[in-house]
């Protein structure tokens, strides 16, 4: 049982609207949240917006908007989609925002005066796709894997971060799992790179670029995106920068990325987080990509699945529900439209919906007592979600819906239900299946909120209200 759990997504880059992978992160953080807050556990989870930087000054541009103008615009479709997706977050943290600048800027200050910062020259090969300096072994025949475009050669005066000096203690904190890193290939990936090679101090300010946070020790520099975005985790629990007063909540217990920001996420963050003395977050979880037929969604391929497109045929809950079954956590995942049909079909339409409604309508002339389960009896789905086996945990569910239904074709109360002479045999069918629906209900509350308080709402009226889920050709 945790007192206490802080979760956070990587807070996403406003330089356009949400798509298929910003949701899949968002959906899994909000179920992992709900399933603790089940548990009783003080919860925060913090999504929010990286709203700095040259990208976004450029793509202001082309929109004809100035910077600010066109991130309220995309903060806006976010927190429209989380709302719609039934994210319960806590916080939405901005990078624009006064307080969260105010507090890169006394971090960025002590930093500097304990002499963890210093002034130089960087020479590197800078990606303005993910606007950070890449090495020659991060490239696919010279170019980005992410972006798909050559990295420029460049050669500026900046601020750096000394990276070096603590090296040795980050690699005794990924080793000891006191900064665990899951699944552990990803674990095994940063050693190696950690254990190859020495460390380069990384920049950390920009010149020249105007959309971004000042440096409190030399106004023509700006503060790289990166650094600025890595300390919203702390700034969107509501912290001023006072290393005195750091929220209760610190560390997270589970800081969910993409494993394209792993590297930086493994490295940089948590040396930034030991200059500063602070607790490196207890769980690093990295998860894969979402595919469309074995290769990245892109609209020139035409394979690119809008996460409004899923949500107009699948609805909300069906949407969170097939993202979180998509696939193993913490691997690429594999989807196509034809497949989630398929799925939806299987699983909601025929397997859950068919279950509920009949069901629900055996029910009509049965008195029976409701179970009250709760999750935590459940030892089984709290170990899996406590592994973050996500997959696992809606799979494990599921076999329930199928049990149920085949106790139902075995059985068949409908038979027994007509003849006054099996009422025993009849009645003790359907308490079984009564208390079945109770655990599906109570066990979908993290994945599909609607739908547990509709099962639940049918098992105590004995109506269902609507068809849970049509079939959809």
């Amino acid at each position: 049982m945790k007192d206490k759990f802080y979760i956070t997504t990587p807070i996403y880059y406003a330089n356009a609207a949400p798509h298929i992978g910003h949701a899949y992160t968002t959906v899994a953080a909000d179920a992992l949240a709900r399933f603790y807050k089940s548990q009783g556990a003080n919860v925060f989870l913090l999504t929010g917006m990286d709203e700095h930087g040259a990208k976004i000054q450029k793509a202001a541009e082309e929109a004809g908007k100035s910077p600010q103008e066109f991130v309220n615009g995309i903060a806006e479709i976010f927190e429209g989609l989380w709302k719609i997706l039934e994210i319960e977050n806590n916080g939405f943290i901005r990078t624009t925002n006064e307080k969260h600048k105010e507090a890169v800027r006394k971090v960025l200050q002590i930093l500097f005066e304990k002499g963890a910062i210093y002034k130089g020259e960087y020479e590197g090969l800078y990606c303005t796709g993910c606007e950070q300096f890449k090495s020659e072994n991060e490239l696919v025949d010279g170019k980005c894997p992410d972006h798909n475009i050559a990295p420029e050669m460049t050669k500026e005066e900046c601020y750096l971060l000394k990276m070096t000096e603590l090296q040795k203690e980050l690699i005794e904190k990924i080793e000891s799992d006191e900064f665990q890193i899951a699944p552990e290939r990803y674990k095994k990936e940063i050693l190696s790179f950690l254990e190859g090679q020495k460390l380069e101090d990384v920049s950390i300010s920009r010149k020249n670029i105007l959309w971004g946070i000042p440096l409190p020790f030399d106004e023509e520099h700006t503060t790289y995106v990166w650094v600025d975005a890595f300390l919203n985790y702390l700034t969107g629990l509501g912290w001023n920068g006072d290393l005195n007063d750091v929220p209760k909540q610190w560390p997270m217990d589970v800081q969910l990325i993409g494993k394209d920001i792993l590297r930086v996420h493994a490295t940089i963050w948590p040396i930034m987080l030991l200059h500063l003395g602070l607790p490196l977050p207890k769980k690093l979880f990295v998860h894969g990509h979402i595919l469309s037929g074995g290769k990245k969604m892109s609209k020139t391929l035409g394979n690119a699945i809008g996460i409004d497109e899923m949500i107009q045929k699948f609805g909300s809950d069906g949407t969170r529900y097939l993202l979180l079954s998509a696939g193993t956590f913490g691997d690429d995942v594999d989807v196509t439209m034809e497949r989630m049909i398929e799925k939806y079909n299987a699983d909601l339409a025929n397997g859950l919906g068919n279950l509920v409604s009949r069901v629900i309508k055996l029910l009509q002339n049965f008195q029976f007592p409701i179970s009250n389960f709760q999750l935590i009896s459940n030892d089984k789905i709290f170990n899996l979600i406590n592994n973050l086996e996500i997959d696992k945990a809606t799979e494990f569910i599921w076999k329930i819906v199928r049990d149920a239904n085949k106790y139902i074709e075995d059985t068949k109360p409908w038979e027994s239900a007509k003849d006054e002479s099996r009422k025993e045999e009849f009645e003790k069918v359907m308490q079984k299946l009564v208390d079945d629906l109770g655990l599906i209900a109570e066990l979908l509350t993290p994945f599909m909120p609607q739908t547990s308080e509709k099962i639940k709402k049918s098992l105590e009226t004995k109506k269902l209200d609507e068809v849970l889920f049509q079939r959809i050709k």
